[in-house]
């Protein structure tokens, strides 16, 4: 049987997005998702100003600090600190396709070196208690995600990771952008499904083009969880359904006025604390996607936020041009 947590649900981690401010936000809307920080490097966390990348409230937790490299040492150092400030896990990114994190050698260039990434994941594993996981794609270029993926799992299994997210493409590391490699590489879930099959007693979770709880549904028939990137972000309102839908839990869904209103406190103690209004209010744009008044929220949000000395009188500003009684969204539930 699997060993790792209930984490039937997880944001994936998402370079300038899924930051402190974001993590709060999609906290106030789910309490089991599990939530990740953006790829932090451990250059950046051994030798770098910790609060910046690590820092997080309580209230985010459960939560799980996604690390990048490809040197054993320094990712098990990484862990123990990341261990240390707090988080429930630590990930290693085997993901992303960009230019920078190819010349670090690490990222989903790690693909082709399984060996190293079994290395890396021991290494991680002695240093810390907490679960250890892996999120990689299901190949890169020509290789064959059929042994290629096969060799990555097996090896990290060994090593004794306690998970496994994949996302369900191949990444091109030539002749493609990073933001190319989340659409163009055509989507494969029946090979997570696969190795799932192959490997019963692993827990494996899916990721990669999942735009609704009905599709995380489906996946869950075959895999142990489900991961929702840009359609989190980009109409979070859906995420105030996983607790009921997804873990069965007996509540009613946040109302998404009250959840505004539940994040104002934060955003005062943290435009006391030298953030800026937009800093914030960008992650809660696409809140009431397809509400009427969303047009008027998104826009106050977008051009009084900027102005000087806003506060979060224009948020409220910005919930008054809000049907409230048209928040009971089907789509959510879809």
């Amino acid at each position: 049987m699997p060993t790792y947590a209930d984490h039937r649900f997880a944001v994936a981690p998402m370079m300038d997005w899924t930051d402190r401010h974001c993590r709060v936000f999609h906290r106030l809307l789910s309490s089991r998702a599990l939530l990740y920080t953006e790829m932090v490097t451990t250059v950046t966390v051994i030798h770098g100003d910790r609060d910046r990348p690590l820092g997080f409230s309580d209230v985010e937790k459960p939560l799980a600090c996604q690390l990048g490299g490809s040197e054993p040492a320094d990712l098990a150092q990484a862990a123990r600190i990341v261990e240390d400030w707090g988080y429930d896990e630590v990930n290693l990114n085997v993901d992303c396709p960009s230019d920078r994190v190819q010349s670090g050698r690490f990222g989903a260039c790690l693909m082709l070196e399984p060996d190293l990434v079994a290395e890396c994941v021991a290494a991680m594993k002695k240093a810390v208690s907490i679960p250890v996981t892996v999120k990689c794609r299901i190949g890169v270029d020509d290789q064959d995600p059929e042994e290629g993926l096969n060799r990555l799992a097996d090896a990290v299994i060994a090593a004794g990771t306690d998970a496994l997210w994949m996302h369900a493409r191949k990444a091109w590391l030539k002749g493609l952008s990073p933001k190319e490699n989340r659409n163009v590489p055509p989507l494969d879930y029946d090979r997570v499904y696969r190795l799932k099959q192959r490997l019963p007693d692993v827990w494996i979770g899916i990721n990669g083009g999942i735009s609704s709880l009905e599709e995380a549904e489906t996946h869950l028939a075959h895999v142990d969880g489900v991961m929702l990137g840009r359609a989190a972000y980009h109409d979070p309102g859906l995420l105030a359904y996983v607790d009921t839908r997804l873990y069965g839990m007996e509540t009613d869904a946040p109302d998404l006025l009250a959840v505004v209103e539940a994040l104002l406190p934060y955003i005062e103690t943290e435009l006391a604390r030298g953030a800026r209004l937009s800093q914030i209010t960008r992650h809660i744009l696409g809140l009431f996607q397809g509400v009427p008044g969303a047009r008027k929220w998104r826009r106050l949000l977008s051009e009084e936020v900027v102005k000087p000395g806003a506060g979060i009188d224009v948020v409220r500003a910005a919930c008054a041009e809000i049907d409230g009684s048209s928040l009971d969204r089907p789509a959510h539930m879809g």
